[in-house]
């Protein structure tokens, strides 16, 4: 019977113990022969039993304060983590080191800037380029009228007043255009009404594959959500339809694709990072049959691959599902590319930087220190994400708090002073010469520290702790390479947020079937994201690659998030005098809309 517990608020203290050891705990118990130490071991493991089934049992505990007491708090923002739980979060680096860290913890600046208020959240007319205006004049006044207040004055215009409504309507609307007929009773001749201009024969215009598209691939929304909320508000589209929609789009805009991955390969910082995915035709039985087939094929072709050097052994066939995201960094804009499959992230940028110019210098690639994330053949700088090294002290904090602090505070330092750089605009020049000057004493003496711990035994190598100093030595150049190289970031945050895409899609629609699926996913998210990334409208950018698919197929290169509207401009003729003028082609209907096939 387990004892009472408690009534003090105190959190129970956690106590890290090695796999390792608690292997050899066990051994010991089996054979009947425990150590001296092994008992106050047993009496911690008892009482943290106890007290968790406490805790569990009362129901006085979420799983997100559990998770918290266990593991420690879930944000990584300095501030947070250092305010867990600690009512010493501004306190000195660890007593080994007197007075270290004093100067390396303070910010390029004297006084630290106030944050900035918030808004209030609302937003003004400014904020909805694409709502359609409408111009309303007074009822009754004119500029240049007599004033009806005082009579002497004359009125002009100015600023107008705004006033902004917003309508709820279907993603997708439709309208029956109902051509009258007319029969001739003695002939039968049936005369029917023309179209009104610019109404094609195709059903379905070139905006509805966008829409369908930016839904599923840009907020996560699969087709059968999609077929429930356009059955409900009466406008009916069957989840498979719109499938056949995006596909037929999808195969007319590829050429915007490959060329989006042929410019991503010519940028400067190139990031890159991999999450899980899955694809049915590549699982069960269908996935079985698929890889005899193909393993059958494979050792016809190249039987000397089939077996290790050496051994006897035949190789593992990869049966991981990946996504890998690319975010590359040129001059003046971001690319995001996409690609589901086997290969992993390395084998990916690999094919991607074989598109590369010769004539330009090695790109610097960001990623984690996952050795399936670098290509091959190394074609790149290679920096890892200081993020990740972080956030390894981040889990330990509850159980080396003293140690933890110390790293956390110095590598806030870093942060402070990239965001000073990024805020001042500095070029990739005058940055590197910014850290140089700013952040490299603090990482020098935190790199001092971090060995310190081992070679002065201060820390088990084995512990928590120990495995989180043994990356960031076994990483450190690569970890730092912002300091040697311009233009070299701090961390790989930027992939992180593109993978997000991925997840959210993978959250709602679990899967793909096949990987033409998954590649019609990856055309359109990367086309989507894309256009985020620059402050591009997703929508508009979709439609006129596939009313201009003629012209796309010619020159891709001129159809690209960032200058297409630019191209756009250059095809619109100059109207003769006196003629109306269509203010951008997307104000024209489309004449080669994609139907359902």
């Amino acid at each position: 019977m387990s004892r009472p517990r408690s009534k003090s608020k105190q959190e129970p203290k956690v106590v890290e113990v090695s796999r390792e050891k608690l292997r050899t705990l066990d051994a010991r118990a089996a054979a009947r022969h425990f150590d001296y130490d092994d008992f106050e071991l047993v009496r911690l493991m008892i009482a943290s039993y106890d007290e968790l089934f406490e805790l569990l049992r009362s129901k006085e505990i979420s799983m997100a304060r559990l998770r918290k007491m266990l593991f420690g708090a879930s944000t990584e923002k300095t501030k947070d983590v250092l305010s867990s739980g600690d009512t010493n979060s501004d306190a000195e680096p660890p007593p080994d080191e007197p007075g270290e860290g004093e100067d390396s913890t303070d910010s390029p600046d004297e006084q630290p800037a106030k944050p900035e208020r918030k808004g209030h959240g609302r937003n003004g007319a400014k904020n909805y380029p694409g709502a359609k205006k409408v111009s309303v004049s007074h009822e009754t006044l004119q500029a240049g009228d007599h004033c009806p207040e005082c009579g002497d004055g004359t009125v002009y215009d100015t600023r107008p007043g705004v006033l902004i409504r917003i309508v709820g309507q279907a993603p997708l609307q439709a309208t029956v255009y109902e051509l009258q007929k007319l029969r001739c009773n003695l002939c039968g001749k049936l005369f029917t009404a023309q179209a009104p201009d610019g109404i094609g024969s195709q059903k379905y215009d070139a905006t509805t594959g966008s829409m369908i598209a930016l839904l599923k691939y840009g907020s996560g929304l699969p087709f059968n959500r999609q077929q429930r909320l356009q059955g409900s508000l009466g406008i009916p589209l069957p989840a498979a339809t719109q499938w056949d929609i995006v596909h037929a789009k999808a195969k007319l805009i590829v050429p915007a694709h490959q060329e989006l991955i042929r410019q991503a390969a010519q940028g400067d910082v190139l990031h890159n990072d991999d999450t899980t995915n899955k694809i049915l035709g590549f699982m069960g039985k269908r996935a079985k049959k698929a890889a005899l087939k193909e393993a059958t094929l494979k050792e016809e072709e190249e039987p000397e691959d089939s077996t290790d050097k050496g051994t006897n052994k035949k190789k593992k066939k990869r049966t991981g599902l990946f996504t890998t995201g690319i975010v590359s960094l040129c001059a003046a804009h971001q690319i995001a590319i996409f690609f589901t499959g086997r290969q992993h992230g390395g084998e990916n940028l690999g094919d991607v930087l074989r598109q590369r110019a010769q004539e330009l210098d090695p790109p610097i690639q960001m990623c984690d220190a996952l050795s399936r994330n670098v290509p091959a053949e190394l074609q790149t700088i290679l920096a890892n994400c200081l993020a990740h090294g972080r956030r390894k002290f981040v889990d330990v904090f509850e159980h080396f708090r003293d140690e933890c602090r110390y790293v956390l505070q110095a590598l806030e330092v870093i942060y402070k002073n990239d965001a000073v750089a990024r805020k001042q605009q500095l070029s990739p020049e005058a940055r590197l010469l910014f850290h140089q000057t700013h952040s490299r004493s603090t990482m020098d003496e935190l790199h001092k520290w971090l060995h310190r711990q081992f070679d002065e035994r201060r820390v088990e190598p084995n512990s928590g702790l120990g495995q989180a100093i043994s990356y960031m030595l076994n990483h450190w150049e690569k970890l730092t390479l912002f300091l040697h190289k311009a233009g070299a970031p701090l961390d790989n945050n930027i992939c992180e947020r593109a993978l997000k895409k991925i997840i959210l899609h993978r959250k709602n629609s679990y899967f793909f079937k096949t990987q033409n699926g998954a590649d019609v996913a990856d055309l359109y998210t990367s086309l989507i994201y894309t256009c985020e990334l620059n402050g591009v409208n997703p929508l508009d950018y979709l439609n006129e690659l596939e009313r201009h698919a003629d012209e796309l197929a010619s020159h891709p290169e001129r159809w690209m998030p960032w200058n297409y509207r630019t191209t756009l401009a250059e095809l619109v003729p100059i109207p003769p005098s006196g003629a109306d003028v269509v203010d951008s082609p997307a104000a024209a209907p489309a004449a080669d809309a994609v139907g359902a096939p």
